[in-house]
């Protein structure tokens, strides 16, 4: 069963955002008459562009504020990303990380097109994430993983948060020092995470 957050600020910040990135520029044309719909739409490769009420529910648990650095695992489309560079505002800076080439490329595309200061790299097969530009205030995970990706968690800095889908619920991850904080916000469906060494 699924568990809205609370109304909070960041939940006002996140439904300004949804309104000002159009999910329609992120689609397929195929796709795009359904972007108003309230559903994981598919974009090629065996992905989706996960639907508006669950990336909602995500970015408002994800919290990302102005100036911070974020990592954007499983991009996709790029509209994460755009929602995500939109959030930490000109002073932040969002990374997304895709394993699929020909997505990758789209991706970057849509943000050309749609103006978002933000990129877009290819996963390194067996690596998750991007080490090298972390560590990382956020990061948001749109694919399922079948335990808790210490890879990942290695990546959050100091007071950072990660939202990931695991074996079926949306957990946030809170990272105090050597302490990890979790928990878990009912179940969601995701394509699976997919990388050698995932834990």
């Amino acid at each position: 069963m699924r568990r809205r957050v609370d109304p909070t600020a960041a939940a006002a910040r996140v439904v300004e955002a949804l309104g000002a990135v159009d999910r329609r520029g992120f689609l397929p044309a195929s796709q795009q008459r359904f972007a108003r719909a309230d559903l994981p739409l598919r974009i090629g490769q065996g992905a989706t562009c996960s639907q508006p009420s669950t990336v909602e529910v995500m970015l408002e648990l994800l919290d990302p504020r102005p100036g911070d650095r974020v990592l954007d695992v499983g991009s996709g489309s790029g509209w994460t990303t755009a929602l995500l560079a939109r959030l930490v505002g000109e002073g932040g800076s969002v990374v997304g990380v895709e394993i699929e080439p020909d997505l990758v490329e789209t991706g970057r595309a849509n943000l050309l097109a749609a103006g978002v200061d933000a990129r877009i790299e290819e996963a390194v097969p067996g690596r998750l994430g991007r080490p090298q530009d972390g560590p990382y205030d956020r990061i948001l995970v749109s694919a399922e993983a079948r335990r808790m990706p210490r890879t990942l968690v290695d990546q959050l800095a100091e007071g950072g948060r990660m939202v990931v889908p695991v074996r079926g619920e949306l957990v946030v991850v809170e990272r105090a020092g050597d302490e990890l904080r979790t928990r878990a916000y009912g179940t969601y469906q995701f394509v699976p995470l997919r990388a050698s060494g995932e834990d």
